[in-house]
């Protein structure tokens, strides 16, 4: 197997799925906590705009060619998505506990997107220095569809695990909060 179709292998059959599973885990985390009676729908709502940050990305690296501009996008969205974390983890630290399990899921949650953009700029070089002005390519903004596309089995699963675990759990979670806040609202 070459050095890239095992990078390739590796971002798709190890790096999605384990990201996609430390989502999982975080809603875990916030339901054993109670979100819903401590933190609420504020930091519900900022899951969510991680969530949408880190789904940007994702879903250009699926269906479009990796050029310049998809790392362009990819990298602006992973620093607004550190940001946001920071944000969220620095809010619900002052009105919930954070336990050891939860932060070090964290952990996983700051690092995973890292290692796979590391693993799509490996994949792409040419492109990602071609944003900097170095080497040989020049760099190209267009937006085509992968050509190939990846496997239609490999898409179905991942936006399936990615509804099925990231989305619907967490907007579950933005519901119970919202649930809970409506007494608070009329006694006010």
């Amino acid at each position: 197997m070459a050095e890239a179709d095992l990078t390739k292998a590796c971002l798709m059959y190890f790096v999605v799925p384990l990201w996609i599973a430390a989502g999982f885990a975080d809603w875990l985390c916030h339901r054993a906590s109670h979100i819903e009676r401590n933190a609420g729908a504020r930091e519900s709502l900022l899951h969510l705009l991680l969530l949408g940050e880190s789904s940007i990305p994702v879903l250009a690296a699926l269906f479009l060619e990796i050029n310049a501009g998809v790392l362009a996008l990819a990298l602006t969205a992973l620093v607004l998505h550190q940001i946001t974390a920071m944000v969220d983890v620095e809010y619900a630290t002052t009105v919930r506990v954070v336990s050891p399990n939860e932060q070090h899921v964290h952990g996983f949650l700051e690092v995973i997107p890292l290692m796979a953009m590391v693993l799509v700029v490996i994949l792409h070089w040419p492109q990602f220095l071609s944003l900097f002005g170095l080497g040989p390519e020049r760099a190209d903004f267009s937006i085509n569809l992968k050509d190939p596309p990846l496997p239609l089995p490999y898409l179905v699963a991942v936006l399936a695990a990615i509804f099925l675990l990231d989305i619907a759990p967490y907007l579950e979670e933005l519901w119970r909060c919202l649930r809970a806040s409506r007494p608070r609202l009329r006694a006010t």
